[in-house]
């Protein structure tokens, strides 16, 4: 994450709304939720939940220099490949 209450954390992507421009990270962006018992001798609890960031607010982490950086991509043999802008290595 590049900005927001959990800045400098990392997590897994577990949706992408390509439509809205939002990801839904793993652990990131959590949100308390009070949840309704569901039967009549069931309790009701507070849940917290992942919600959703903004795409411009993270970043990709390479997988060799280990830091968050641009990507981009280059041809290879009719094959889109993606290169990180820090070191130049395939990810």
């Amino acid at each position: 994450m590049l900005s927001g209450k959990d800045r400098g954390k990392t997590g897994k992507i577990l949706y992408a709304l390509p439509r809205e421009e939002k990801i839904i990270i793993e652990g990131l962006n959590l949100v308390k939720k009070n949840q309704r018992p569901k039967k009549q001798d069931q309790k009701g609890q507070i849940i917290s939940m992942p919600r959703a960031v903004s795409i411009s607010s993270v970043m990709l982490i390479c997988q060799h220099c280990k830091k968050p950086s641009r990507m981009g991509v280059k041809q290879e043999d009719k094959k889109a490949v993606r290169v990180c802008k820090k070191c130049g290595k395939e990810n």
